[in-house]
């Protein structure tokens, strides 16, 4: 049988000052889309550095492959909330940076820029594309050394609602392509419940997980799916819930909850 692509158990994670993670234990499956969803200071982007090995001060244990993650491994890719790109480097040579100067011109690289739609563009630098494509560009860069798992932290934040649903279309089509596992920080519920296999609904003060959500539609999804908008409403009552520590499912939602947490009104069908 084969074990778990990633197994963490955190018991503490501390700032100065601050617990930030208390007691947060969780495993992914192979080829499995799982999302974080809570609310600001909760620990979810420490949590990816945590994973990616960024960050080594807490008490705990992360396996990836049953081996301790470390900088640069290669089983594991991050695509940040910012595309980050190096604006001195051209396109092909962000995307294919870990392989130095053969990089830029390998087959690796550009493959992966005619999945994300860029190859009219690896010799354009960063300044020249628009968010949209910047992050397409990112996302090739996280998928060069084929690794098992990738980890996004917010990465549609700052596009068009138009621009995120393609990408998230985009990252569906690779993620089912390459057989990545995907571990998906995000604030959007809707874009939750219809990217993910499962959503871990994390709680802050300290951070920790007071729910899931298991999504087991199958692919590919109708956006409109009313079983897609009663998945949502279902994150946000254990969301507005655990803001008063009670893990039970909440009658109603809040404005607020609804502002927060990018939650589209959909008329049930029934």
């Amino acid at each position: 049988m084969k074990s778990k692509l990633l197994q963490l158990q955190v018991q503490a994670k501390d700032f100065p000052g601050h617990r930030v993670i208390d007691d947060m234990a969780f495993a992914l499956d192979h080829h499995e889309i799982v999302s974080l969803v809570g609310p600001s200071g909760c620990g979810k982007s420490t949590l990816l550095r945590i994973i990616s090995g960024l960050d080594k001060k807490y008490q705990g244990q992360v396996l990836i492959n049953d081996k301790t993650p470390h900088v640069h491994s290669p089983d594991v890719g991050f695509v940040f909330q910012e595309p980050r790109l190096l604006p001195w480097l051209t396109v092909a040579q962000n995307v294919g940076f870990d392989q130095g100067e053969k990089g830029a011109t390998s087959e690796l690289t550009k493959e992966l820029l005619a999945e994300v739609g860029l190859s009219d563009f690896a010799n354009a630098y960063p300044k020249e594309l628009s968010g949209g494509m910047a992050q397409r560009a990112a996302i090739a860069r996280g998928l060069f050394t084929h690794p098992d798992l990738l980890l996004l932290d917010e990465p549609f934040s700052a596009v068009d609602a138009l621009t995120r649903m393609r990408l998230q279309d985009l990252l569906l089509s690779i993620a089912t392509k390459h057989q990545t596992t995907i571990l998906l920080v995000t604030h959007d519920v809707q874009e939750a419940a219809f990217l993910s296999d499962r959503v871990l609904i994390l709680a802050s003060n300290p951070g920790r997980i007071v729910g899931e959500v298991d999504i087991t539609l199958p692919r590919p999804r109708d956006r409109n799916n009313p079983l897609i908008a009663q998945k949502q409403t279902e994150i946000l009552n254990l969301l507005h819930h655990s803001q008063h520590n009670d893990l039970k499912v909440a009658p109603a939602v809040s404005d607020s909850a609804r502002s927060e947490y990018g939650f589209v009104n959909y008329q049930l069908a029934i």
